[in-house]
């Protein structure tokens, strides 16, 4: 996982709402892909710090939410 801020504020990638958030925005997650990294962030402060996952780390990080 990378917690370093990325070149811009992500704008110039393609967000895509969590399937699992609620419908009411009240816990919206978002991601989007670029080559080898998946980018995570809370869509109600779009501005804010994003997470930036390799494939490896994100695959590990779904199936240990999946398994808890």
């Amino acid at each position: 996982m990378s917690l370093k801020p990325l070149a811009g504020d992500g704008a110039d990638l393609e967000w895509f709402k969590s399937s699992h958030s609620n419908p009411d925005g009240a816990a919206c997650v978002e991601v989007a892909r670029t080559p080898g990294t998946l980018h995570v962030r809370d869509s109600k402060c779009a501005h804010s710090p994003q997470l930036a996952f390799g494939a490896q780390q994100w695959a590990a990080f779904v199936s240990y939410a999946a398994d808890h």
